[in-house]
């Protein structure tokens, strides 16, 4: 079956260059709550008419509602979809746990797509995705095509996949680059776009841009994307001209048609719309390597025009006219949709010379040019001896199809239920307790588990190796990888089942992908910080899916986390590196040599050095340049946290141990450190 080609539409310009060039869907955005907030975007007028215009076509319109939420802007986020719901949106894209959570339970018959943003990239996480009520799931761009293909074939949802635009260096969801440097949230709709900057690998930054990924291009994989059955080929771009998305939908429906591979003028065509430095399709084979990185020149000109538009009507319609004397004329327009319409116009006379016959009005009905319609078929039944003037006949066809228009338009009857009210829990503490959390096993001495913190983790696949040190005052956790594939699924299952046996009472989970990878294995779950938890809904939603605790979105303020509803307990980072980057490229093995055990840094135009840090998968982990201090500010004993970690990522056993009597302590840092953004949060 054909996949539904999806556009961009970041103006109301560049929707009418989507549909009148092939555009099957377009996502857009209202109001303040999307993924693009720099884009044009829609005021409520234009997306009302953007929605009628495009459903009279036979086009669907997805609101994208893709950011994370805080709990003062979730109630407008709400009445966002709220409102959008009525005018007949077919889908809202949602990040954020908390507004997923509201969404089904007060709006339960509108459509929800798991955004790109929800870091989804295996099979279980589409199907958790799918129990929890989503229609579709939007993979991440690094799948290659034998993991779409697994996951289509596993996954009782939609899958929607990117085949054209912008590739971000960082998984989805995961970025908190621009924010954490610049105060700019990519999770927030602000991204600054760090990673079109140069930097250098273990040497000064100078003219090497490794974090400059070229454009995504699957135009020649259509085919095998349609087969594996692909519900949706997703094109990015809701911040290029009206041109490019033409340009693009134009050629990339035009090869779904024909079930083919762009010729060498389309593809030079679809390289002049918008590229940097060509384009790439290594992810979908699985590939990696410095051949994917480009960038885009300065002087570099988009397209200016748009390609002829299609101008014959989308719609198929056909009429059924009766002439019969003494009565109204009537005609009833029907799509392949199933909307039927009937009107009805004047009585005709009797003929003085020649009477109408059923083929001057078909010849007529005929006549949709300048319309969304195109008539397939056309019958009417006329008595002899009439007449009917053709103004007459074109009337009744505008007024068939003004009809047909209406009842194409017309939204759906979707119920509204009462919001769902937080129960009357209350998991907050006086004061945290402190966890730890090391990146590598040997961080963990007994010096440090002397300090009674009260839960240690360790790298799943670590685990075995620091199971001597477990002792009966500590509870002892593995973190599962935060990016897999379904192929790894059976070892790490085997490693969880092995840590259980050695003593592991807890998993970190950060990813709605871990959960059904350790279901049955009775751990205690704990919220790691992939999860991104931005407001009190969001720990509903995932009190729900039985977890005991939740480490909350460093991205949010202090006074934030203060009035979150903690109905789960509360954890979140005090102290380390903050992750700033995962990504499915190894840095250093691009750099010229896979020696990713060694130290490697990042190294930016400012002089910032960013250690790069191996992760599973032969991935890259960029950790932030300083570390993050708060031994010394007891604002964070004071916000009602269950748990305050320290993450260690470079530090030696024994500064591990020094920073652990520090923050017991309540010592100032020892160095350059950061205070992250607690103090001044983000856009």
């Amino acid at each position: 079956m054909r996949p539904e080609l999806l556009a961009p539409a970041g103006s109301p310009d560049a929707l009418r260059a989507a549909v009148e060039h092939g555009a099957d869907a377009v996502y857009l955005a209202w109001g303040a709550f999307n993924a693009r907030r720099s884009a044009q975007n829609f005021s409520e007028e234009e997306f009302a008419g953007a929605v009628s215009y495009c459903h009279i076509r036979g086009v669907k319109v997805f609101l994208t509602l893709n950011i994370l939420l805080s709990d003062r802007e979730l109630p407008d986020a709400v009445e966002t979809a709220r409102r959008a719901c009525r005018l007949g949106v077919d889908a809202v894209l949602v990040q954020d746990w908390g507004l997923f959570f509201l969404l089904r339970r007060t709006l339960p018959d509108l459509p929800l797509h798991a955004s790109t943003q929800m870091s989804l990239f295996t099979s279980g996480g589409a199907q958790e995705a799918a129990a929890d009520g989503c229609q579709r799931v939007v993979l991440a761009r690094e799948c290659s095509g034998g993991d779409i293909a697994a996951i289509c074939q596993n996954s009782p949802v939609e899958i929607e996949a990117f085949v054209h635009g912008a590739l971000c260096m960082c998984y989805s969801g995961q970025c908190a680059m621009s924010a954490l440097i610049g105060g700019r949230s990519g999770n927030r709709g602000r991204c600054a776009q760090p990673c079109r900057l140069p930097y250098g690998v273990n040497e000064a930054a100078g003219t090497q841009y490794p974090l400059s990924l070229k454009d995504n291009c699957l135009a020649g994989h259509l085919n095998e994307l349609a087969d594996m059955g692909v519900s949706c080929l997703k094109i990015e771009g809701r911040m290029r001209r009206p041109a490019y998305v033409g340009t693009v939908v134009d050629i990339y429906a035009r090869l779904l048609d024909e079930r083919r591979g762009p010729t060498p003028a389309e593809q030079a065509l679809l390289e002049d719309a918008f590229s940097r430095s060509g384009f790439t399709d290594a992810y979908w084979h699985g590939t990696h390597g410095p051949e994917m990185f480009g960038v885009r020149p300065e002087n570099a000109r988009e397209p200016e025009t748009l390609p002829t538009a299609k101008t014959e009507g989308r719609v198929a319609v056909s009429f059924r006219g009766t002439v019969k004397q003494g009565q109204p004329c009537a005609l009833t327009a029907r799509d392949e949709a199933g909307h039927s319409v009937t009107v009805t116009g004047p009585v005709p006379e009797t003929a003085r010379t020649r009477s109408l016959t059923p083929e001057d009005v078909c010849a007529r009905l005929q006549k949709t040019g300048g319309t969304p319609y195109r008539c397939t078929d056309a019958f009417a039944e006329v008595d002899g001896g009439l007449s009917l003037s053709a103004s007459a006949v074109n009337a009744l066809r505008r007024d068939a199809l003004d009809a047909l228009s209406d009842a194409r338009s017309a939204p759906p009857v979707r119920r509204e239920l009462p919001e769902p009210v937080l129960p009357e829990l209350d998991c907050s503490a006086a004061a945290p307790e402190f966890t730890v959390s090391a990146e590598d096993f040997r961080q963990i001495t007994p010096e440090l588990l002397a300090l009674r913190p009260a839960r240690v983790s360790v790298p799943l696949e670590q685990f075995a190796e620091r199971a001597a040190l477990m002792d009966t005052e500590t509870e002892w956790c593995v973190a599962l990888p935060r990016v897999w594939r379904d192929r790894d699924e059976r070892e790490l299952r085997q490693m969880l089942e092995h840590a259980r046996t050695l003593g592991a009472a807890g998993v970190l989970v950060g990813n709605l992908g871990h959960l059904p990878l350790v279901r049955g294995l009775d751990f205690r779950l704990y919220g790691d910080f992939g999860l991104n938890v931005f407001n009190s809904f969001s720990l509903a939603y995932l009190r729900d899916k039985g977890l005991s605790s939740a480490c909350v979105s460093f991205e949010l303020r202090f006074a934030q986390i203060r009035d979150l509803r903690k109905i789960l307990p509360v954890e979140a980072i005090v102290y380390g590196r903050l992750p700033l980057m995962l990504t499915e490229n190894c840095l250093v093995q691009n750099s010229g040599g896979c020696h990713c055990g060694d130290s490697n840094i990042l190294n930016d135009r400012t002089g910032a050095a960013f250690p790069l840090l191996p992760a599973w998968g032969h991935r890259t982990e960029i950790e932030n340049s300083r570390v993050l201090w708060l031994a010394d500010r007891p604002d964070f004993r004071r916000l009602g946290l269950r748990y305050a970690r320290l993450r260690f990522t470079t530090e030696t056993p024994a500064e591990c141990v020094q920073v652990c009597r520090a923050y017991l302590d309540g010592a100032p840092a020892p160095g350059p450190f950061t205070r992250g953004l607690y103090q001044r949060g983000v856009e």
